[in-house]
């Protein structure tokens, strides 16, 4: 009798959990038509966190719909990015263009495929982006883990490098007009919302 309860309650769990992350929908149009904002900074002192050396290089104010989220345990980025956003804006916020384009994520990229392009290829390399995600508190980190597939998400703070005291480091794109690897910016999320 327990053991059926046990599977109960685990499958009754794994519903919930699969319904409170389901996509939202909007319908037609553009929903988020800001471009990003970024202002490039100086002399900001560079800031300890999780044992790596934070250097702040821009800052970064973003309104955009969340097209795919990936949480990462595992690896040396984990420590500091535990989760990536892929995020568009302009027409990749519309769902008559996004229901033609196959977007997913893994390995810290994001990756999209069309059967027919809806809107230029350019256009879509230069309206969306995968961020890494470095959320500044505890407070941050639960929000950016609340947010859903479809949700137009605000987030604000700066573009950084990280290094770590062995040489390793990672640093953000500056540019939304780059592609590939190196293109994807980190992010250290001061505020952060969803709607």
């Amino acid at each position: 009798m327990w053991k059926r309860l046990l599977i109960a309650v685990a499958i009754g769990w794994a519903a919930y959990s699969a319904w409170e992350k389901r996509s939202v929908q909007h319908g037609v149009g553009v929903i988020a038509s800001r471009t990003p904002q970024q202002e490039l900074i100086n002399g900001v002192p560079a800031f300890e966190l999780n044992g790596y050396r934070i250097t702040p290089l821009a800052t970064y104010d973003i309104e955009a719909r969340l097209l795919a989220s990936e949480h990462y345990r595992i690896g040396r980025e984990a420590d500091l990015s535990p989760i990536d956003f892929g995020v568009g804006w302009g027409r990749m916020s519309d769902e008559a263009v996004l229901k033609q384009i196959d977007i997913g994520q893994s390995n810290r990229f994001m990756h999209w495929r069309v059967q027919e392009f809806p809107i230029p290829q350019r256009e879509i390399e230069t309206s969306a982006a995968n961020m890494h995600l470095i959320p500044a508190d505890s407070a941050i980190a639960r929000q950016l883990d609340k947010m859903r597939v479809g949700q137009i998400v605000r987030l604000r703070g700066q573009l950084v490098r990280a290094d770590a005291a062995d040489g390793w480091h990672w640093t953000s794109s500056l540019s939304r007009d780059d592609t590939g690897s190196g293109a994807c910016e980190l992010f250290y999320v001061e505020q952060a919302s969803a709607q």
